[in-house]
């Protein structure tokens, strides 16, 4: 299950991660049913994605729960209080404890459109996420980090990742994204019985 805004449900002709996941994982356990729910909804942000929690998530009843946030609350810092949006996302996965399911909270995108004037709450939203996510106990993707990464530290153009709009990843990064975000899960499970092993 994939909950989030416009990197979850798609922005222009690149597919979003979620059915690219689901490729992946049914790749890598092959002998396994394998379903990446989509219910992103583009321009969300954590107060509206809660109050669609019971039924978008819960109901579902999912093995996993990715839910990417966080963006929408800089992008649209008007309109949102960080503090706020970390205190949503705490309630929210308070909700899933004890529930049979893991979680992935996967963060901001580095991104011009985050950047410059808005880079001190940008980073503070990181921040707080991953706060949130240690203080839950549940599983973070750092794609701010990892994404920061490549442009500094691998020399990758930024352009090649974040669209003319400044915000949205290209097809490029939102593929470079999920095999990350597919390696981190198949690291984590590790083998499953019955699957054979992966190839080089």
């Amino acid at each position: 299950m994939a909950i989030g805004s416009s990197s979850t449900a798609g922005e222009g002709d690149v597919i979003p991660f979620p059915p690219r996941l689901e490729l992946a994982l049914r790749r890598r356990y092959p002998d396994r049913m394998i379903d990446v729910l989509d219910r992103g909804i583009g321009g969300q942000e954590a107060p509206e994605e809660a109050a669609r929690f019971e039924s978008d998530v819960i109901a579902e009843t999912p093995a996993l729960v990715i839910w990417q946030v966080g963006t929408n609350a800089i992008y649209h810092r008007d309109l949102y209080d960080p503090g706020r949006v970390a205190g949503t996302i705490a309630t929210c996965l308070s909700w899933l404890k004890g529930l049979p399911l893991d979680v992935i909270l996967m963060d901001l995108q580095y991104a011009p459109a985050l950047l410059g004037a808005k880079e001190p709450d940008t980073r503070l939203m990181v921040k707080l996420i991953t706060a949130v996510a240690a203080e839950a106990g549940v599983n973070l993707f750092p794609r701010f980090a990892l994404m920061e990464h490549w442009v500094k530290n691998d020399g990758i153009d930024q352009a090649m990742l974040i669209g003319p709009d400044g915000l949205h990843q290209t097809e490029f990064a939102t593929s470079c994204v999920m095999l990350a975000l597919d390696a981190a899960i198949g690291a984590d499970i590790g083998p499953v019985p019955g699957s054979p092993l992966p190839t080089a």
